[in-house]
């Protein structure tokens, strides 16, 4: 097996996919590393949701600047967070929490108290940029995973959030779309990206050791 550094020397923002289907595994099994990411408090204020119906990518490719891995993609994932956070999500989250540890009743007092708080003091920009923060974590693990896995995946930005939300719903789940990232597999032959070296900065301009 590959190690890591390998692994993400092969990956890169893949610009042209087949078209090809993930199986069903490896879809679960880069959604599980998602769902095991850490985030602050334990709230995991983010959903993802998972298009893999043509139809619907098609209705999303204008929304996404026409940018073809939505439609090429075997898989669009929608990166979703919380709105807001009220005391009610915090609360759910800290029930289930103690539901499945088994714990007494007012076990994690301290910690529910400060997320209302803390979360409380915040605007609702706040709150959402806040989670999009949270949510950019789980899809570095997804991107992560997908490689281990041989996929290819394209994180992307350039969408109208508010158009992709009203498309899909979300304010009535209380959720705004943050980030999309597209899984599927090269096209060999017409990816102009697949042919360029990869770059980044120079280490020494990335890291400072103190």
């Amino acid at each position: 097996m590959k190690n890591i550094i390998d692994l993400l020397q092969w990956r890169y923002a893949t610009k042209r996919m087949t078209g090809e289907k993930i199986p069903s595994k490896k879809i679960n099994k880069i959604l599980e590393a998602a769902h095991l990411a850490p985030s602050g408090i334990g709230l995991q204020p983010y959903e993802i949701i998972v298009i893999s119906n043509p139809e619907i990518k098609k209705k999303i490719l204008p929304i996404a600047m026409n940018q073809s891995q939505i439609v090429e993609s075997s898989h669009l994932l929608v990166f979703a967070v919380w709105d807001e956070y009220t005391k009610e999500r915090i609360d759910h989250v800290f029930d289930h929490l103690i539901l499945k540890q088994n714990k007494q009743a007012d076990s994690y007092r301290n910690q529910r108290n400060f997320a209302k708080t803390f979360f409380g003091n915040m605007s609702i920009e706040e709150n959402f940029h806040h989670a999009a923060k949270q949510a950019n974590i789980a899809l570095g693990f997804a991107i992560v995973a997908a490689v281990s896995e041989g996929i290819d995946s394209t994180p992307m930005e350039g969408f109208d959030p508010m158009a992709l939300d009203e498309f899909l719903k979300l304010s009535s789940k209380g959720l705004r779309s943050s980030m999309l990232l597209a899984l599927g597999y090269r096209d060999q032959e017409n990816d102009w990206n697949l042919r360029q070296e990869k770059v980044r900065k120079p280490f020494e301009e990335f890291v400072t050791f103190l």
